[in-house]
């Protein structure tokens, strides 16, 4: 029974004891690591991978995918830098980065709620049409001169970074949808079985739509971020930053074939990653070989997740057997 409990903990919380052993050893590899300007370097850089880690985790558990979340952040980061030249305010630069992103996002929903084009297919069409419209809207030109745009991305209240703000509040508010809302609760019954879902009466339209539209929101918000922190408007920047959302995602725990997943989890997959990348930099490892390494971990994620799964399912119907004998 003890063997059993301990087991079951270790399963649950795994993720967190890779990350507590990936920060000693990393503290132990180099010894700059732990300094406070390497950690808050390493926070900071993080903030918009984090953001877009999330809106991916909320989809992945509905049984849903964004692979234009990387084109979708620039055209947004872009627009909203427009719009600052226009206005000289940042909120309104943030409001419209944030409608650009949601606006993008609406057509993906209509398109795999309405349509019932698969989101694989509907997000990579949006990755390239978002891209060409970010290279259109600025000619193809890197955007300069931001001014006091950059204070989101660079500026710091006390020692803590806003782009750190930014993410902690977001954090907040994601485990609590996720944990408290009866939408929250529909995205593990919509990615458990979709068919049992709707059976059971929930709105898997409208969920998936607020889905969609939570990962606009959170897209636009990491373009400004994004865009302030490089200290300029990239039409060509993100590219990847999908996969920098799905690598954090499935490190984090959250199941490919939907259903699972926790806000922490991803939180905790996050940092793992960040922390790889950052000692791997100060150790001074080559960038192909940390491409190398991450695709390795995204495999074995998956293959644990795969075995996992395989075992839960297994347990089920030992118990469904033994229902049936007694």
């Amino acid at each position: 029974m003890k063997n059993s409990k301990f087991g079951q903990a270790l399963e649950k919380y795994s993720i967190y004891f890779i990350l507590v052993l990936m920060f000693l050893l990393c503290s132990l590899l180099n010894k700059n690591f732990l300094s406070s300007r390497n950690i808050i370097n390493i926070a900071r850089q993080l903030t918009v991978g984090i953001i877009l880690a999330y809106g991916e985790m909320l989809l992945v558990i509905s049984g849903l995918i964004d692979l234009s979340v990387g084109s979708v952040l620039a055209l947004a980061g872009c627009l909203s830098i427009y719009s600052f030249y226009a206005t000289k305010s940042i909120l309104v630069a943030m409001l419209v980065a944030i409608g650009v992103g949601v606006g993008c996002n609406l057509i993906n929903a209509v398109l795999v709620t309405h349509f019932g084009v698969p989101a694989f297919i509907a997000t990579l069409a949006m990755q390239m049409a978002a891209r060409g419209a970010a290279l259109y809207s600025t000619n193809g030109q890197n955007l300069l001169q931001l001014g006091n745009y950059v204070n989101v991305g660079q500026g710091s209240i006390g020692v803590i970074p806003v782009p750190v703000i930014f993410m902690v509040v977001i954090t907040v508010i994601i485990w609590y949808i996720v944990n408290h809302t009866r939408y929250g609760r529909s995205l593990y019954a919509i990615g458990g079985n979709e068919a049992a879902a709707v059976a059971s009466g929930i709105n898997v339209k409208r969920s998936k739509y607020i889905t969609y539209v939570i990962n606009g929101i959170l897209a636009g918000i990491a373009g400004v971020i994004f865009m302030s922190r490089v200290n300029a408007g990239l039409p060509n920047g993100a590219v990847g930053y999908e996969m920098e959302g799905l690598t954090a995602t499935i490190v984090g725990g959250t199941s490919f074939s939907g259903g699972i997943g926790t806000t922490m989890g991803t939180l905790a997959g996050a940092f793992i990653i960040g922390f790889l990348n950052n000692i791997m930099n100060l150790n001074g490892v080559d960038s192909y070989v940390q491409q190398m390494v991450k695709g390795l971990i995204i495999a074995v994620a998956v293959v644990f997740d795969i075995r996992s799964k395989s075992r839960k399912t297994r347990k089920v119907i030992l118990v469904e057997d033994d229902k049936k004998e007694k």
